[in-house]
C-alpha cells in the first residue's frame, strides 16, 4: 500500500480525491481539511504522495511544499492556474486544475509513483474484508469476481478465492476501468484473463468459461 495524506479545506474536493484513490486501488490515503494538522501529519508520517491545494486559510499549499520530508513527492490540486510555474519551480510531480477527471487524476499518480520508484503494477491492489480480516489483493492476480447473494467471490489466478462481504457495483467501483470489463449481472472479469469469446460466453485463460449477459454483449464486443 502506497501511504499518502491529501490537504485541502473543501470537503468535497477531498471526497473526490478519495474516491479517486479507491478506484486506483494500493493506496491509503488521510484526508486533512485544517491545513496545519495536514501538515502535521506529513511531517509525523511521511507519506510518500502529498495532494496539495493552493489557497487555503491560513497557510497556502506552497507553503507546506517547501517544508516536505525529501522522501514525501506531491501533487497540486488547484482551481487557479497561475500557480503552475510555482508548482515547476517547487519540483512538483503534477499540477492538477480543478475539476480533474479520474484519467487526468490516475496519470498524475502514476507519475508519482515512478518518482518515488514503486513499480506501479505490484502497488495496484484492492483491499477487501473476508470476516475479521483486511485481504489485500493485486489487481494484476485477479480472474474474476462473482456476486452471490450480498456477497462477491474474488478468484485468483492462483487457484484461491477471497470471499467478502460486499455488493459487485460496489468492489466495481474500486477497479480501474481499463483492467476490468463486467460481462453479465454476476461476473466481472480481468480484460488480460480473457483468452477468447463470444456473443454467449468468455473463456478465460485457464479454461474458465463465464456466460455473458444479453445486456452486456454488444459492449464487451465493442471494446474488443
Amino acid at each position: 500500500m502506497i501511504r499518502c495524506i491529501a490537504i485541502d479545506d473543501e470537503p468535497l474536493a477531498l471526497d473526490v480525491i478519495a474516491k479517486f484513490c479507491d478506484r486506483i486501488g494500493g493506496i491509503e490515503l488521510s484526508t486533512f481539511s485544517d491545513p496545519q494538522l495536514g501538515l502535521e501529519a506529513i511531517l509525523r508520517d511521511r507519506p510518500a504522495i502529498a495532494f496539495l491545494d493552493i489557497e487555503m486559510e491560513n497557510i497556502t499549499g506552497l507553503a507546506i511544499a517547501r517544508q516536505l520530508p525529501p522522501e514525501t513527492c506531491f501533487i497540486f490540486t488547484t482551481a487557479y492556474l497561475n500557480y503552475a510555474f510555482d508548482g515547476y519551480e517547487l519540483d512538483a510531480v503534477d499540477y492538477l486544475h480543478k475539476p480533474f477527471a479520474f484519467a487526468r487524476f490516475k496519470t498524475a499518480v502514476a507519475k508519482a509513483i515512478r518518482r518515488i520508484g514503486v513499480p506501479e503494477e505490484k502497488s495496484r491492489s484492492i483491499t477487501v474484508k473476508q470476516e475479521y480480516n483486511n485481504v489485500s489483493i493485486p489487481l494484476s492476480e485477479i480472474l474474476y469476481i462473482e456476486a452471490m447473494e450480498g456477497y462477491v467471490k474474488i478468484f485468483r489466478e492462483n487457484g484461491t478465492c477471497t470471499i467478502s462481504r460486499v455488493i459487485l457495483k460496489n468492489i466495481g467501483s474500486q477497479l480501474p476501468e481499463n483492467d476490468f470489463v463486467r460481462i453479465h449481472r454476476s461476473y466481472i472479469v480481468a480484460k488480460n484473463k480473457i483468452k477468447s469469446f463470444n456473443r454467449r460466453e468468455v473463456e478465460l485463460v485457464n479454461g474458465k468459461n463465464l456466460p455473458i449477459g444479453r445486456h452486456y454483449a454488444d459492449d464487451l464486443t465493442a471494446l474488443f
